[in-house]
């Protein structure tokens, strides 16, 4: 049996549910979903839906040990088709409440990079790269 290759849900985890949502409906303009309720907030997306999750709910529905603040389990990565608007989305999450932690710069295969690890959340960072066409 062979199953198409897609992702439907990231789910993140998060340590406060108020302040990720706020970052991603004030900083970037995204709506909730109407699904979203309680502990758990959605945002479907072109293809996919994200979720914000309380962390120690995630890892208790997980039934592993909750793993406490980490970084860089995930990168998320948002495609821009003009690189200099790595620049102008970091601006975005900045202000959002995100912080910088690699400046936009030249990468080596031709675009340009940055990355900003998503406020509260453990299991995942932005990070801003470009495309082209």
């Amino acid at each position: 049996m062979h199953f198409e290759p897609r992702i439907s849900l990231i789910t993140l985890g998060v340590d406060d549910i108020a302040r990720a949502r706020a970052f991603y409906e004030s900083g970037f303009g995204w709506n909730a979903s109407s699904a979203s309720q309680g502990d758990v907030v959605f945002f479907q997306l072109r293809g996919l839906a994200l979720a914000l999750y309380p962390r120690r709910l995630l890892a208790e529905d997980a039934g592993v040990p909750d793993p406490g603040p980490t970084s860089g389990a995930v990168a998320l990565a948002h495609n821009v088709r003009d690189p200099d608007d790595v620049g102008k989305l970091l601006d975005i999450a900045e202000a959002a409440g995100g912080r910088i932690v690699k400046p936009a710069q030249d990468a080596f295969w031709g675009g340009r990079l940055a990355t900003s690890p998503i406020p509260t959340a453990t299991f995942g960072k932005w990070r801003g790269t470009p495309i082209s066409g």
